[in-house]
């Protein structure tokens, strides 16, 4: 079971901000095989969507209100330890991410830059694939659109 937690940056402790970057290195870039600039200066303005499990963070996104990153509200660097996948985080983690989103932004519009290969994942959750495939620091991604009323 993960316990949720949605911060703002200030809010993040120190170990807190080393063990995300250490979790987003640790499979954006080392598993695979990607080398891009995850440190881009866009987490102060971002809530961080973390899931604890033994107080350890195994799951993460952030979210942006709309206008930060896209038009719309957004969701991003969507990471779930690799050996705690089984447990299916990803939906906890995202179903937290969309709710977060209502609550703390007041919009249920949300956009997101998705690797290709995830697009079923992303559909199960509502978003639906808008425009043309492109690559992103070298994997194939689309842009996804979650509309609720």
């Amino acid at each position: 079971m993960l316990e949720i937690q949605v911060k703002t940056f200030n809010e993040l402790t120190l170990s807190e901000l080393y063990e995300v970057l250490q979790l987003r290195s640790e499979v954006f870039v080392v598993e695979q095989d990607c080398v891009y600039q995850d440190i881009d200066g866009k987490d102060q303005k971002s809530l961080h969507v973390i899931g604890f499990k033994d107080e350890k963070i195994v799951a993460y996104t952030r979210i942006f209100k709309a206008g930060d990153y896209f038009k719309e509200a957004s969701i991003g660097r969507v990471v779930v330890k690799k050996n705690e996948r089984h447990y299916k985080y990803g939906n906890t983690i995202m179903k937290a991410s969309i709710e977060a989103i209502k609550s703390h932004y007041n919009t249920s519009d949300i956009r997101i830059s998705a690797q290709c290969y995830l697009k079923t994942f992303y559909n199960n959750l509502g978003f639906k694939e808008v425009g043309d495939e492109y690559l992103e620091d070298g994997i194939p991604h689309i842009n996804m659109l979650l509309y609720q009323d």
